[in-house]
């Protein structure tokens, strides 16, 4: 199974602009530029589609691995936050801070716990990132 997404860039790095789009057409042109990814302008870049699928990611693999250990989710409610740093003159994903707050009605706590941990080493864009992936996984 393949899937693809494309990015057209014009101009130099802080005074050029690019486009993003998926093959899906959930993302069809989208723009992105230097102020966006960089600075406090609002818009998209590619830190923050991680982030989203990572938090995707997350919640689809955390319902699996909780019907592993018996458990039936309600409701999965997932955020990833990354930290885009730069180290030693490169930047750098350096983190991706997973918080989620499930609602399962009856769920054992250390089984969820057991899920969670789970689900956060084995959904495949944790296993795509190279780098520290932290967890806040609360039931509510």
């Amino acid at each position: 199974m393949k899937r693809s997404a494309s990015a057209v860039w014009s101009g130099g790095l802080k005074d050029g602009e690019g486009t993003v789009s998926a093959e899906s057409g959930a993302l069809s042109g989208v723009p992105y530029n230097f102020t966006k990814r960089f600075e406090s302008e609002k818009g998209t870049n590619p830190e923050e589609l991680i982030a989203a699928a990572h938090a995707a990611c997350f919640s689809m693999a955390l319902s699996l691995f909780m019907a592993n250990e018996g458990l039936k989710p309600e409701s999965i409610d997932t955020s990833a936050t990354v930290s885009f740093d730069n180290v030693n003159g490169a930047w750098t994903v350096t983190e991706s801070h997973l918080k989620t707050t499930v609602k399962s009605p009856g769920a054992n706590a250390a089984a969820f716990q057991k899920a969670a941990e789970g689900a956060k080493a084995g959904c495949p864009i944790s296993r795509l990132l190279n780098t520290k992936i932290t967890l806040d996984a609360r039931l509510a």
